[in-house]
């Protein structure tokens, strides 16, 4: 990994740093409180510039270009992203607190999805409508729907950006992005990375700020003709009321209090290692958290025990130190909540079988792997997305019972089973209400491969080729040949009213 110094941004506008308007934001390491960037909240002159160059852009550079044009500057992209993958993971380490192994894979997957969206670009196809008479043929063809608004959060920065911004390139679009202002570097350095590959000035557009302003003002812009979202499901919520004053198209992802059954079947020894993973991962900081652990009741005792010990082995702390896997909490206000939840967790009468523990020293917040069994449905350490390392053990006798504890959420994000009963995985397949169902593996994601949530956790699909056509609209086309004979409306079967 490349270590950087700390870095001044601006906002990446027609192709160039443009400073913002507004006052200025530092963003200091949450792990040892190091400065790493300073930028400004952009205002509404600076949103308004954006959403104009965007749709110049999109109507004069991007729209008209074609798919092997886009997919070439796609794959460029792609390549650039890899040139500059230290200095992005250190950034991307460094404004969030996560372990920098993590975040360089982060940005090497990330890649991959700059590559899939690459050969996206060239596939885009409609429906043709061929028997529908001798002279009469008709077709539907998708169209890009113009500048999108893409919204961004903390956790994973660059990742996700990855899995909306390549995809909304590939079908036309042109774009104004906004990162969190809490991890803004690397998405902001995107701007260079695009421009590097041979993006026309002026079709991705981005720009830093807080969303109570700049994120607002951007969702309520009458120039943008798409929202695409990634946050809380509260913030999800007031885009979707947004767009709808608009008519503006919505895509959400959102919350999450994802379930990973473990039948007494599974090969445990693999379900321990994903049920760590999906738990623990970015100190719990995911909306696939999977933050409620469904065991057997045959297997719950042995399993927990051994889930406790292997989760009590896990280093917390700032992770520019060896062998640290758990970093710090993103702010004091996470922080806080996070606390919150454990006091719930013990006055809700759940056992407390590790951790409850936490700490603030040398400039980060950090709280240890915390898990509570005895959990019961009704508690909220059940049902409430907490956004922190904490997991909650909840016990069932038969398949039934696992998916109806599973399906027992607002939420609809993911969920998983380990099971070696084919049945039963098929079974938990078609009754789990979640966007994304693993049988045995716990966040595995291919680029092909959609991903969105139902219910509380969000409306459309990232990634694949779904991914793609979500930021397009179809139009159908009817042609006739050989003459039309005017008719009196409504008078045959087959047309419609005027």
């Amino acid at each position: 990994m490349i270590v950087a110094t700390a870095r001044d941004f601006r906002n990446w506008i027609d192709g160039a740093w443009r400073e913002a308007l507004g006052r200025q934001i530092e963003r200091r390491n949450p792990g040892n409180g190091a400065l790493v960037s300073r930028f400004r909240d952009s205002t509404a002159a600076d949103v308004n510039v954006a959403v104009a160059t965007a749709k110049t852009a999109f109507r004069t550079k991007w729209s008209g270009a074609t798919g092997a044009e886009r997919s070439a500057v796609l794959a460029r992209a792609a390549d650039a992203i890899r040139r500059r993958a230290g200095e992005l993971a250190f950034f991307e380490m460094a404004e969030s607190g996560k372990p920098a192994r993590q975040a360089r894979l982060e940005i090497e997957r990330s890649s991959m999805l700059w590559d899939y969206a690459a050969t996206q670009a060239r596939s885009l196809t409609g429906d043709s409508f061929g028997q529908l008479g001798a002279t009469y043929f008709a077709a539907t063809i998708r169209e890009p729907l113009g500048v999108a608004a893409i919204i961004t959060p903390w956790n994973f920065p660059f990742l996700i950006i990855s899995q909306k911004l390549p995809f909304a390139l590939a079908a036309g679009c042109a774009a104004v992005v906004k990162p969190s202002e809490l991890t803004s570097a690397t998405t902001l350095l995107l701007g260079e990375i695009l421009k590097q590959a041979g993006l026309p000035d002026g079709v991705v557009n981005i720009v830093a700020g807080s969303g109570a302003t700049c994120g607002d003002l951007l969702l309520r812009h009458p120039g943008i003709d798409m929202i695409s979202f990634t946050g809380s499901t509260k913030v999800g919520k007031h885009a979707m009321r947004v767009g709808a004053d608009g008519m503006k198209k919505v895509s959400l992802e959102l919350g999450g209090k994802n379930a990973q059954i473990v039948m007494a079947d599974a090969d445990l020894d693999s379900a321990l290692d994903a049920a760590l993973h999906g738990a623990f991962l970015n100190a719990g900081q995911s909306c696939n958290q999977g933050s409620r652990l469904l065991l057997q009741s045959s297997i719950a005792a042995a399993f927990t025990r051994k889930f406790v010990d292997h989760a009590a082995q896990l280093k917390v702390g700032d992770t520019q130190a060896d062998g640290v896997l758990l970093g710090p909490i993103i702010n004091k206000e996470q922080y806080e909540k996070i606390i919150q939840y454990i006091a719930i967790g013990q006055d809700e009468g759940a056992t407390l079988m590790l951790g409850g523990t936490y700490r603030e020293e040398n400039g980060g917040r950090f709280i240890d792997p915390t898990v509570f069994a005895g959990v019961k449905p009704h508690m909220r350490i059940a049902r409430e997305e907490i956004f922190g390392p904490i997991v909650s053990i909840l016990e069932f006798d038969t398949l039934d019972e696992a998916i109806s504890l599973a399906n027992d959420s607002i939420y609809g994000l993911s969920a998983g089973i380990w099971t070696g009963n084919v049945s039963a995985a098929m079974t938990a397949v078609r009754s789990l209400n979640a966007g994304t169902v693993w049988i045995n593996t716990y966040l595995d994601g291919p680029a092909e491969l959609p991903f969105g949530g139902v219910g509380e956790s969000g409306i459309g699909r990232e990634v694949g080729k779904l991914g793609v056509e979500e930021f397009t609209d179809i139009k159908t086309v009817q042609i006739r040949s050989g003459g039309y004979s005017p008719r009196w409306i409504g008078s045959e079967i087959g047309r419609t009213d005027a």
